[in-house]
């Protein structure tokens, strides 16, 4: 019997926290980069961010004062029910979070005011 291609994904815990490194790198408590690699806006969904956990090389991390304007978060913070906690008071619920073939990704989905907890 063939074997399903998803069959040997894994689940794995979820970092404690995300905060921006550089435009693009964001750093988890493991020292860890992530790279926000799809953002996109579905009408019924809103803003989804897939977070992709890449090894690249970190230069000088930027300050709050040095960023532009982002529809990301400069830090996002785990809390209960699957969910982050964004800087600027935002929710983003965690879609999924799989590790498949040593890639790993975290599909982020932002949840609309009436639904902040």
């Amino acid at each position: 019997m063939a074997q399903h291609p998803f069959s040997s994904a894994q689940s794995v815990l979820h970092p404690d926290r995300l905060w921006m490194w550089a435009k693009t790198v964001y750093l988890d408590e493991n020292q860890r980069t992530w790279l926000p690699i799809i953002m996109e806006v579905q009408p019924a969904l809103g803003l989804q961010v897939l977070m992709r956990q890449e090894n690249v090389p970190l230069g000088e991390a930027v300050k709050p004062s040095q960023t532009l304007p982002s529809p990301l978060p400069l830090l996002w913070q785990l809390y209960p029910e699957g969910q982050y906690r964004g800087s600027d008071s935002s929710y983003w619920r965690i879609v999924y979070h799989v590790k498949f073939n040593n890639t790993e990704d975290v599909l982020l989905e932002r949840l609309p005011d009436s639904q902040q907890k």
